[in-house]
């Protein structure tokens, strides 16, 4: 059995826990472990989850982690072997990896985490900004389309996309803007087991 390293209050966990949900996976967890212990560094040397081992082979990088399993599952519909439509999945895949992450990290560890560094009035206004402009892009992404991110069809890219959707929903923010597109994805992610338990039941 494949083995998952890391707590599930983290975001980047529960993306390869929803993954695996959606591919019929059991993995063998390690809640908890001790990021700082040479021992945690010699698997992945940045001491940050999650970390996946299958059958001796090592792998860090929630995003690296999710499309190793839908590969290794060899699902198609998840990441498409057409090269086209695979990029159109895997740049909104490295998008929220890149941008939209960026975007809403000192909003969040300075409102939701209560973070004592990230405090400064300026940056989290700013960051709010950023954050209500990158949903904004996905929401007109969502009224395009009619569905996901990548099209008609549920892809790899809705799982990352679709946890930091919640969080942006969860999270205390000033001027939320009104976008159905965006109420409308978060009630079909909602039909989906793995996204009730990794995302609506798991936290923002």
């Amino acid at each position: 059995m494949m083995k998952l390293i890391g707590k599930s209050a983290s975001i980047n966990v529960r993306k390869v826990l929803w993954t695996s949900a959606e591919l019929g996976l059991e993995l063998q967890r390690e809640e908890q472990p001790d990021l700082a212990s040479a021992a945690f560094k010699a698997l992945n040397p940045n001491a940050l989850v999650p970390v996946l081992i299958d059958d001796g082979f090592v792998l860090w990088e929630s995003n690296t982690i999710c499309r190793y399993l839908v590969n290794r599952e060899q699902r198609h519909d998840l990441l498409p072997a057409d090269p086209q439509a695979r990029a159109r999945v895997e740049q909104w895949i490295d998008w929220q990896a890149g941008e939209f992450n960026n975007a809403w990290r000192y909003a969040f560890m300075g409102l939701v985490r209560g973070s004592a560094a990230h405090q400064d009035p300026v940056q989290i206004a700013a960051s709010v900004a950023a954050w209500h402009r990158h949903i904004g892009i996905l929401a007109a992404r969502l009224e395009a389309t009619g569905a996901y991110v990548a099209g008609e069809a549920f892809t790899l890219a809705d799982i990352p996309l679709g946890l930091s959707v919640h969080r942006w929903r969860a999270a205390p923010l000033p001027d939320r803007p009104v976008l159905p597109s965006i109420d409308a994805y978060l009630r079909r992610l909602g039909e989906r087991p793995g996204f009730v338990r990794y995302g609506l039941d798991g936290g923002p």
